[in-house]
């Protein structure tokens, strides 16, 4: 399709109380309520909200909410897979790959010739275990801001990898613990040690078994992992374990030998932050786009106008601005910036028991 310059904003779409709504088809997406029909962009707790009428998102989001919601993932579940469309009231809704986590999706509108893109949550740098985000040119993008500020600049993700492997190699007697969300940035920082040659079994806090298996039955493989909880305290002296940021604060670390606390987020390019959390290795590996990316995106994909959001708005706002597209800050309610409501970088998932 051509993108065309219709008259912006579109009065089609508005933000309600509930989140983003498009009226010709009666949907919201990633809405904060329960709602009658919703679009949900990827699994994480702050956009997969239980209690909806209808849920439509691809199937791995689908699959990912039902092992996390169970009956409350919605009373109907529709599948779209990531380039497939349906017409909804006359918009044609279609879900193009976002790189955040195993499912996530961009939601591309196309309705009386204005095409808006919601980015969601999304990631240009490489990740093996979820398809890479797809720019789609558009009249009004909506994008995230997360990382929405230019200190946030991440770095290649193996690089940070090596930089956890040669610790392990300098430390054999030491317990490494790195604190990671149960979706996306576990399985993610588990493909990358496996893509840096590291075989070994990896052991998992409880909390993280349940996505992971999820995963592997969506086809992602992960290798061996085995449960750190009920395993030998003396055998887990010299491996490396996964487990949610707060476990690496409490005393379930003390099960461990000489652990060195670990945390895989972008947050750790705050060196305040890194100070606070008591991590003795930051590992700088975000599933959010950086300023360079969040810019680049702009640049790549927005025709006329674009709005920011759940982030650091207002610098991005000024970017887009400066580069002649109308921009403004949605300020939508609910989204948890920091956190990823899920926790995709911050606290842990509180609707996942620690064991």
């Amino acid at each position: 399709m051509s993108v065309l310059s219709p008259p912006v904003p579109p009065r089609w779409l508005a933000v309600h109380p509930a989140g983003l709504y498009v009226a010709p088809a009666d949907l919201y997406i990633d809405p904060t309520r329960a709602v009658p029909r919703a679009v949900v962009t990827h699994g994480h707790a702050d956009h997969a909200r239980p209690g909806h009428d209808h849920v439509l998102a691809t199937p791995e989001t689908l699959a990912i909410m039902a092992a996390r919601l169970g009956d409350r993932a919605g009373h109907a579940r529709q599948t779209l897979a990531l380039g497939e469309a349906l017409t909804v009231g006359g918009v044609t809704v279609r879900l193009a790959p976002a790189g955040h986590v195993l499912g996530s999706a961009q939601v591309v509108l196309d309705h009386q010739g204005c095409r808006v893109v919601v980015s969601g949550d999304y990631k240009r740098a490489p990740d093996p275990t979820c398809a890479a985000f797809e720019p789609v040119p558009c009249d009004v993008f909506i994008t995230e801001a997360t990382f929405g500020l230019p200190v946030f600049r991440h770095p290649p993700a193996d690089g940070e990898i090596a930089r956890l492997l040669r610790m392990h190699a300098l430390f054999p007697e030491r317990t490494i613990v790195i604190g990671v969300y149960a979706l996306g940035k576990c399985q993610r920082v588990i493909a990358l040690l496996r893509a840096a040659g590291y075989d070994r079994p990896i052991y998992l806090h409880g909390a993280l078994v349940t996505m992971c298996r999820v995963y592997e039955r969506l086809g992602v493989a992960l290798g061996e992992l085995r449960p750190a909880t009920g395993a030998d305290r003396k055998a887990l002296a010299g491996e490396i374990v996964l487990a949610p940021p707060a476990a690496t604060r409490d005393r379930w670390l003390g099960r461990l030998p000489d652990p060195m606390i670990g945390a895989a987020s972008g947050w750790m390019r705050i060196r305040q932050h890194v100070r606070r959390s008591g991590v003795e290795l930051p590992l700088v590996i975000s599933d959010h786009a950086d300023w360079d990316d969040l810019t680049r995106t702009i640049d790549e994909v927005a025709r006329a106008e674009v709005w920011v959001t759940h982030g650091r708005e207002d610098a991005l706002v000024h970017y887009a601005q400066g580069r002649g597209l109308s921009a403004r800050a949605l300020s939508l309610v609910g989204f948890d910036e920091e956190t990823g409501g899920d926790a995709d970088e911050t606290t842990p998932v509180p609707d996942e028991a620690a064991s």
